[in-house]
Parts: structure tokens; sequence; C-alpha cells
């Protein structure tokens, strides 16, 4: 139902990510990611690595490493897919939000909400890097 692909999305290391393989129908369970889940006090420690773009928030006290393809999608204010996060199986699920095509990327929200604009959290610290060199270039 799914496959990992260069991304044209993607300018990262890898440039990957999740693309459907087959037609996939609008509420349609794409795939059911377990997670690893760990105390917010300790997210310190994960920043300082490669795994701070990729972790998730789970729940008020934890964030968590999603396993399967679920670090893998890539980002869209215009998703195709979404996510709910299943506390009693610590797995994330997720659905198609539209009909998808097969050969189309599997894209969600970074946000967590479809529907949510936010300006994305590593969009923000490029933001802030470029008002502190515009304001030291004064």
């Amino acid at each position: 139902m799914i496959e990992i692909k260069p991304s044209p999305l993607s300018d990262g290391e890898f440039n990957r990510g999740v693309f459907a393989t087959v037609d996939i129908a609008k509420g349609e369970l794409i795939h059911e990611a377990p997670v690893i889940p760990y105390p917010n006090r300790e997210h310190i420690l994960i920043e300082h690595t490669v795994l701070d773009d990729y972790v998730f928030e789970y729940g008020k006290n934890h964030t968590a490493v999603v396993l399967g393809y679920g670090m893998l999608f890539n980002h869209s204010y215009k998703p195709n897919a979404t996510y709910d996060i299943n506390f009693e199986n610590h797995t994330f699920e997720f659905y198609a939000y539209t009909d998808i095509k097969a050969g189309e990327e599997i894209l969600i929200n970074y946000n967590g909400d479809v529907d949510d604009n936010e300006l994305l959290w590593f969009d923000k610290d490029k933001d802030e890097a470029e008002n502190d060199k515009d304001k030291t270039e004064s």
C-alpha cells in the first residue's frame, strides 16, 4: 500500500517520503506505527540529535519516537492524510484525509490538525535566526 521513495518536497540529506502504491480511499487506514514514548524532561538530550526533527508530541508529558514509516511522512498545509494517537496501543494511526491516487506522496500536517496553518517549529527557528541576523547587520 505504501513505499518510501525520493521526494521532491524534501531537501534533507535523505530526501525521501511516503508514497501510495495503490489508490487509497478517504478514511482508510494507511499505516499503524508503534511508538517509543519518553518523558519530556528527557527531550533536552534528543534536541542535540537528528531525531529532534522527527519526534512527535505524545500527550502532555511525553514525546515519542514513531517507528515504521511514521517518521517519514512529509509535511503539507494541505495534507491528504492525518493521524490519530492511540495511547492504549502506543501507536500512531495514519489515515487518508482525502482520496489518494497510486503514486501520490502521502502528506500530513506536522501541526497535528489538518487545518492548522501555524508556522512550523523549524520554520520559526529559521525566521528568528534571520531576524537576529538582520538586527546585527543594521
